[in-house]
């Protein structure tokens, strides 16, 4: 009677030992990404069936629906296994994407293997499609730098920076080689987000701000003539001087005259589809889907695709806020930088307050490489989410008696 009685009076516990793991997984904050991550591809692929295809072109929503496919795969790829494989794989996974960038830039490699765009080299043809290691790059990159600053205190001094800026500064700049200004332009917010995170001195941060600031002009002369022109067109076009508009500041000033058009709450599919055609925007499917947006849903449309990215970089810093494990913290808060970086860069192209890069934006633009990265990032806040903290565990970042400098 005894033993039967304690084995009821320990069932519930069991039962809640049982259930527990469970009802964390269901609770975590990482499942409002992926429900933002998936409103935001359905979206996607709703806006690429808006633009008329060219004759010859597939259809590319079914392209965008079975990339959108394989991400979804690689995220749960991504999210089972505990998030601690991502560090000890980081610096390898940093040494490939490096590879690859330098890969691409070889100047004799048949078109077959890596065909140019518009000047640019940055994809690999892998037979059943294209892959941009730039945007490996972003998730190895961020991967990297979290593994390197979570057990470290030296750069709480200005000379422990260095390493830091350096890490950065290699895939970016093989970025910009291709070039891709767009995505290089992630890197910096991404990087002082992370080093405020990881609890690095704001002053010495301020301090390396303005010296970047102070010699961006003399980058200037480095820039490709076509990216000249663009930022001659942003500013030209953000004084009313319309000289441009027929030349390299036609895309921008297309997108701005559809988007402009969707006025509140849009103009429907079907006059959203003639007003594109006959606008010619180049792009309208990748880099301008923004503008496909507010033309056909309005700034209703636009409001909605900003609120999903806040719901999903909101909830990166939630999962960055209750993680205590340092590489657990700082891996969400590098991807939430990202995805509200590129979001702004993205958007603010479309309405002619940013020049026209080449940037898409994650889960709506038409696009294999960025939509399988952005899946496998959000895969990556779902694996940090639904690992239970330990309870006796040490906060992260504590830097008493740290040398000040």
């Amino acid at each position: 009677m005894t033993l039967l009685s304690a084995t009821i009076r320990t069932a519930p516990a069991r039962a809640r030992a049982i259930t527990r793991p469970r009802l964390v997984m269901m609770r975590n904050v990482g499942w409002l990404c992926v429900l933002a991550a998936s409103l935001l591809s359905v979206l996607g692929v709703v806006a690429i069936g808006t633009v008329p295809p060219a004759p010859g072109e597939p259809n590319l929503a079914l392209y965008h629906i079975a990339h959108l496919v394989v991400g979804l795969l690689a995220a749960a790829a991504v999210a089972v296994p505990h998030y601690r494989f991502a560090q000890q794989a980081s610096y390898p996974l940093l040494a490939v994407v490096v590879g690859l960038l330098i890969f691409v830039l070889i100047p004799w490699l048949p078109e077959a293997i890596v065909r140019p765009r518009n000047g640019a080299r940055r994809w690999i043809n892998v037979l059943v499609t294209d892959m941009q290691p730039s945007e490996l790059a972003k998730i190895a990159w961020v991967l990297a730098l979290a593994s390197y600053l979570r057990y470290r205190q030296n750069y709480r001094r200005l000379t422990g920076l260095l390493l830091p800026l350096g890490l950065t500064f290699i895939p970016m700049a093989l970025i910009l080689v291709e070039p891709d200004l767009g995505t290089a332009m992630l890197f910096l917010p991404t990087l002082f987000a992370m080093l405020v995170a990881a609890g690095a001195k704001l002053r010495h941060l301020a301090l390396v701000m303005v010296i970047g600031l102070s010699l961006a002009p003399a980058m200037y002369p480095l820039l490709k003539p076509h990216q000249k022109n663009r930022i001659k067109a942003m500013f030209a076009q953000v004084i009313g001087d319309d000289r441009y508009h027929n030349d390299i500041g036609f895309q921008s000033a297309r997108a701005m005259t559809l988007a402009g058009a969707g006025r509140w709450t849009g103009v429907g599919r079907d006059h959203a589809a003639a007003l594109i055609t006959y606008n010619a925007l180049p792009e309208d499917h990748n880099d301008m889907i923004f503008a496909v947006v507010t033309c056909r849903w309005g700034m209703l449309g636009a409001m909605t695709v900003w609120g999903l990215f806040l719901l999903l970089c909101g909830g990166g810093l939630v999962i960055a806020a209750q993680c205590k494990d340092p590489f657990g913290r700082l891996v969400p808060v590098g991807l939430a930088t990202v995805f509200f970086s590129q979001m702004a860069i993205n958007t603010g192209m479309a309405i002619g307050v940013m020049p026209i890069t080449g940037m898409t934006l994650p889960f709506v633009s038409a696009g294999g490489s960025s939509l399988v990265s952005a899946w496998i990032m959000v895969g990556l806040l779902v694996s940090i989410a639904m690992r239970r903290q330990r309870y006796l565990a040490p906060e992260a970042f504590e830097f008493d008696g740290c040398e000040e400098a």
